[in-house]
């Protein structure tokens, strides 16, 4: 079966599946577009009012944006794989909730192992904290994580980016990194990981893992 074919049995269990979270009248499956064989994976966190209606993520103002930046680096969008944590939208475009995002993290790593990007880029802290539960988009953005084969690269989500210029800012210059780093990705997954990270908190001792840089 092909990478392509995979991705839609996905697709077609999650349209069938009624114990999700979020189901409703009007409120459509927003499952990710692109290609199965993409190199290059960006996550968000749910779909909003304009991707429920077309059923693509990124397609409203902030997809404007992302599609902006990725020809500013002559990335074509048909070239990379764009999907979200969640896939129903949130009502009132609302922050996902935990049972939410624990209901259908499962489809977004069936999705990850089918692709087996060399890249994913997060788009905002929801799915930043998918793969790294203790960064802070405001310190950790623009930074490379290794998760086995697999570099981590978390941004700004572009929504917030709208919002702010300095934010936008430091969207832009992150986003302009991607081409270098998929250059140098067999250098960079070679890399030995930094040792973790120990934090004292008052719900005890936590690691957090490390950038390569």
């Amino acid at each position: 079966m092909s990478k392509a074919a995979e991705l839609e049995k996905i697709k077609a269990e999650m349209e069938t599946n009624a114990s999700l979270p979020l189901r409703a009248e009007g409120i459509n499956l927003v499952f990710g577009v692109g290609s199965a064989e993409a190199e290059l994976v960006f996550i968000g966190e749910a779909p909003g009012f304009h991707e429920n209606k077309h059923m693509e993520p990124f397609v409203g103002r902030a997809g404007q944006l992302l599609n902006k930046l990725l020809e500013r680096v002559k990335i074509p969008r048909a070239q990379v794989y764009i999907t979200n944590i969640v896939k129903h939208r949130p009502p009132g475009n609302r922050d996902p909730e935990p049972d939410e995002l624990s209901a259908y993290k499962p489809y977004l790593t069936r999705e990850l192992h089918i692709i087996k990007p060399k890249i994913v880029a997060t788009l905002g802290r929801f799915s930043m904290n998918y793969f790294l539960p203790y960064a802070k988009i405001s310190t950790d953005h623009g930074k490379i994580y290794k998760m086995n084969q697999t570099l981590i690269y978390p941004l700004y989500h572009p929504a917030a980016a709208l919002r702010s210029t300095t934010v936008l800012g430091e969207l832009e210059k992150d986003f302009l990194k991607i081409p270098a780093i998929l250059k140098k990705y067999d250098s960079l997954i070679t890399k030995v990981e930094r040792p973790k990270e120990i934090i004292e908190t008052k719900k005890g001792t936590i690691e957090k893992q490390q950038p390569l840089f």
